[in-house]
């Protein structure tokens, strides 16, 4: 499931009114399915060998990395959880809501606090060319908060609902396979 993941995440797709560095990948679909047949911790092993697997490729010095598996065990931890404790359709349904809104905030605060000053440390982008970045794909964002508020959390948001609906379409037809 992580090579399925890792592959899954090499194919990515901008949002047209999102900052073009923001970029959906629905890797986290092997990693939410696994989480629900095996529990949250394999869930999290796909997440992490999934973005080791993904370093060979970096762009970001690891940091993309870094963001993708934090912001993904924001997601799958959660829904893993309430799922092994609830396991229905409406478990499954709230597993998720719950794990959406979850990974929202945590990538809204590790952006804010980590990621960005990271990436403006160890790769020389200045946070002023990352809002300028999100300002031409969105006029409402003018600074650091507002990039937070119109770029970060409706992008993850918006990611967790693909990667939602593709998972409770899926898994029950997957579980037999998932299972053995």
């Amino acid at each position: 499931m992580a090579a399925l993941s890792f592959l899954i995440m090499l194919i990515e797709f901008p949002l047209p009114f999102m900052p073009p560095f923001m970029q959906i990948d629905l890797s986290e679909i092997p990693a939410l399915l696994t989480a629900f047949s095996l529990g949250p911790g394999a869930g999290v092993l796909v997440e992490l060998i999934k973005n080791i697997l993904h370093l060979l490729k970096s762009q970001t010095a690891g940091i993309g990395e870094l963001a993708n598996f934090v912001v993904g065990i924001a997601l799958v931890i959660p829904a893993g959880l309430i799922y092994k404790w609830n396991k229905s359709k409406k478990g499954a349904f709230l597993a998720l809501v719950v794990g959406v809104v979850i990974m929202a905030a945590v990538a809204s605060v590790f952006n804010y606090f980590v990621l960005l000053p990271l990436y403006a440390r160890v790769l020389g982008f200045s946070t002023d060319a990352v809002i300028s970045l999100g300002k031409q794909a969105n006029h409402l964002i003018v600074d650091l908060k507002t990039l937070i508020a119109y770029g970060i959390i409706p992008f993850n948001i918006i990611k967790g609902f693909i990667v939602s609906v593709i998972v409770l379409v899926v898994y029950k037809r997957l579980s037999p396979v998932l299972h053995k």
